[in-house]
């Protein structure tokens, strides 16, 4: 496997910095967030589409380095109500169109999410009870998410996509495996996961079980870590809206890797990836407050290269 890193994960440094940085700590492949949820610190969507010559010198910077682009990323909402969404989803399409110049073939990004009818916000629907949750959850997936995915995987393949790795993410439509294939039923194998285990592990999931249950249709993976907190989550459940800055309150936060599981669990993770046939990037996003960037994303460095087959 190889170890990768999402660029998001040093947004303090500039892009040439940030190349250094990588190729120091012994990273060999960058995923690229181009906008949407992230501020996008190193790379001008616009630019790039627009000049060639902006892109030879994007992609010999990267490969001077030794290191090579393992996907683009517009994670966001372009199912989100209202012209928000159509921004979200002018990205999304400008992504792949970069992804073909760039003759990338992988992109991530997250299912989006619809409102409810008449709804301006989108609605998580994760119960079936009271009955109005049935109706609108059969309206987001028939009316919004259906014909929406249709579309846009029929955008993908014209620009050269092979793979669009979904991330299964908390407040998407698709969120777990069985969302995840409900959606592939409809517009096919264009989609498998971006799996990340820090997400099911705060939604009470086995991401061992998980990854043995998705097999070929892992695309990508993320290697970002959660600790839970027994007392807390004990009392409250792990259903937390306190801010991510109030670490010490929370049920729950992203940690750097091995501060949630240890050696031993991310050894018995990769195994599971490799008996489902992914010998794929390992893609590090740090999103732990309590320690510096790039400290976090050195420990995350070398847990992997103590736990990968390689």
């Amino acid at each position: 496997m190889k170890i990768g890193m999402l660029t998001d994960s040093l947004p303090h440094l500039g892009f040439d910095a940030m190349l250094e940085s990588a190729a120091t700590l012994g990273i060999e492949c960058l995923e690229f967030a181009c906008g949407n949820w992230s501020s996008a610190p190193h790379i001008e969507l616009n630019r790039m589409l627009e000049s060639s010559v902006a892109r030879r010198e994007f992609q010999a910077k990267v490969a001077d380095r030794g290191l090579a682009i393992s996907a683009l990323n517009c994670s966001g909402n372009p199912l989100y109500p209202g012209t928000e969404g159509a921004r979200q989803h002018d990205v999304t399409v400008k992504t792949l169109k970069l992804a073909r110049l760039l003759e990338i073939d992988r992109i991530v990004m997250m299912s989006g999410l619809p409102g409810g009818p008449g709804d301006s916000n989108p609605n998580w629907i994760v119960t079936e009870w009271p009955p109005e949750c049935r109706t609108i959850l059969q309206y987001q997936w028939q009316e919004k998410i259906i014909p929406y995915w249709r579309n846009l995987a029929v955008v993908a393949r014209d620009n050269g996509i092979k793979r669009i790795c979904l991330e299964l993410h908390g407040a998407q439509a698709v969120y777990n495996p069985s969302t995840l294939q409900r959606l592939r039923n409809v517009v096919g194998d264009i989609v498998g996961a971006n799996y990340d285990p820090s997400h099911p592990m705060w939604m009470g999931a086995d991401p061992l079980a998980a990854v043995r249950a998705l097999g070929d249709a892992i695309y990508y993976v993320h290697a970002k870590d959660t600790r839970v907190k027994p007392i807390p989550a004990a009392i409250d459940g792990v259903l937390d809206t306190r801010p991510a800055s109030e670490v010490g309150a929370r049920c729950w936060n992203y940690v750097t890797l091995g501060f949630g599981h240890g050696e031993a669990w991310w050894r018995q993770f990769c195994a599971a990836l490799r008996m489902a046939g992914y010998d794929d990037v390992l893609s590090i996003e740090h999103e732990d407050s309590l320690i510096d960037p790039l400290e976090g994303v050195r420990k995350s460095v070398e847990l992997l290269r103590n736990v990968t087959y390689r």
